[in-house]
């Protein structure tokens, strides 16, 4: 059994909570912004596949002080990465800050990302390549109050993408969000009951495609 963390936009994260228990995980507890699961690594890939409500499924790999950024590369350096990542591989990384001395996500992705290819180069002189788009392995890093929480991210893309969408209109509506719409308008009863839905602003046809 291993624990995760799911993420979901701020006042979805009891409609998750549900979800995931539905989805066959354990110790499921609401957090801001998503809810903290257990399970096997096929219950965190299942939920990968099926939740329709999660932004991301995260694989927490440590959390450490990290009050500078030197604290920070100590911290990520800590994790053997070869256990993860293949030198020839690539990865990306997604960072993110709240409250603390570190105020620029976009520094704190860039020391996360040098910890994890000195890491490769000091140990055989090889290093894993940077790729934003399609990356062999996507990094979640997470600043709060000081802390920081180093995950990988198991979907590697925002869940929110089901990959029908050719392209955005001009104020699009994220598939997850939709999802929680009609969960909270109760539409599966709804439907089940026989009833109709009308979406007189369909736009480019979320709510009714979700």
């Amino acid at each position: 059994m291993s624990h995760y963390f799911a993420t979901c936009p701020k006042g979805m994260e009891y409609l998750l909570r549900d979800e995931l228990v539905a989805l066959g995980a354990s110790d499921v507890r609401e957090a801001l912004a998503g809810a903290h699961f257990s399970g096997t690594l096929e219950t965190a890939y299942k939920a990968c596949l099926w939740s329709r409500l999660a932004s991301r499924i995260l694989l927490p790999l440590a959390e450490f002080d990290a009050a500078d950024d030197d604290a920070l590369y100590r911290g990520v350096q800590a994790i053997d990465w070869s256990e993860h990542l293949a030198a020839h591989a690539t990865f990306a990384v997604d960072a993110g800050t709240a409250m603390s001395k570190l105020t620029h996500s976009q520094f704190i992705g860039l020391r996360t990302k040098d910890a994890v290819v000195d890491q490769f180069r000091q140990r055989d002189g090889s290093r894993p390549g940077i790729d934003t788009d399609e990356p062999d392995i996507r990094i979640n890093v997470r600043v709060r109050r000081d802390r920081a929480t180093l995950s990988l991210d198991l979907a590697g893309s925002p869940l929110h993408r089901r990959g029908w969408r050719e392209e955005q209109g001009e104020a699009p509506l994220k598939e997850n969000l939709a999802s929680a719409m009609l969960l909270r308008a109760r539409w599966p009863e709804v439907y089940a009951a026989g009833g109709a839905l009308l979406d007189p602003m369909c736009g480019s046809g979320t709510l009714l495609i979700e």
